[in-house]
């Protein structure tokens, strides 16, 4: 199935990653170019036991990639999951 990740901080690279370990097309999406860069190069920007192998063996699969385009990761997917950061007020 394709699926989004909008926000790619904790919960989103680990949800998108945790979605594509599990056979599903997974564009994960952020703002943050510097961030989205990074984790094309197989960088991890957070830590998270064994998420950096699961991360590179994902995408060399072709099933976890990474954008900041946003229009470009909905487009066409079955589910969009929202990783934003919330306001605490």
């Amino acid at each position: 199935m394709k699926l989004a990740v909008v926000g790619t901080g904790y919960v989103g690279l680990v949800t998108g990653t945790c979605f594509a370990d599990s056979g599903n097309d997974v564009e994960c999406v952020d703002i943050d170019e510097a961030k989205i860069e990074q984790l094309a190069q197989g960088r991890i920007p957070i830590y998270e036991p064994g998420l950096g192998e699961m991360v590179v063996r994902n995408a060399a699969a072709g099933r976890l990639h990474f954008t900041t385009d946003l229009p470009k990761a909905v487009r066409g997917a079955k589910l969009v999951y929202l990783a934003v950061g919330t306001p605490s007020s």
